[in-house]
């Protein structure tokens, strides 16, 4: 009997603790998209770009289709925006934050940009990862809706 209690009071516990650290999980990753917004807004592509994962196996896919690769994607990037006028602002609508395992996320949103060259919008779906307690972006399909 003294075993069922002590289980009926460290169980919800553990409960509480594995909400908080969704929860923390689901804040850091935010913080994520707010640093990329942020470094967007201030033409700064190498801050953007620390958000992903420095690696090879970096997976974008987009209207051009796929690249692989953290240089490749910081090329696509610098060809698609050669400016600040092409960067304009930006503005992210998270829609949803999915645990996937303690280790990653899917987050899928809309991304709105205001430019002089014309404005754009359209959606997205990241997966995060956490590399060496650091949340990256490990992959990014974005998607532009007319």
């Amino acid at each position: 009997m003294k075993k069922v209690l002590c289980l009926l009071l460290v169980l919800p516990l553990f409960c509480v603790a594995q909400t908080t650290t969704e929860q923390e999980d689901r804040a850091a990753i935010a913080q994520v998209l707010s640093t990329q917004q942020t470094a967007w807004n201030n033409f700064d592509i190498e801050l953007f770009m620390e958000t992903y994962w420095k690696s090879e196996e970096l997976t974008f896919y987009g209207s051009a289709g796929v690249v692989k690769g953290w240089q490749k994607t910081l090329e696509r990037y610098k060809k698609s925006y050669p400016t600040q006028e092409h960067f304009g602002h930006l503005e992210f609508v998270t829609n949803d934050i999915s645990k996937i395992t303690d280790d990653a996320y899917t987050v899928m949103g809309e991304y709105h940009l205001t430019r002089p060259v014309g404005d754009t919008q359209g959606i997205f779906m990241l997966v995060l990862k956490k590399i060496d307690g650091a949340w990256k972006i490990i992959a990014d399909t974005s998607c532009k809706v007319e």
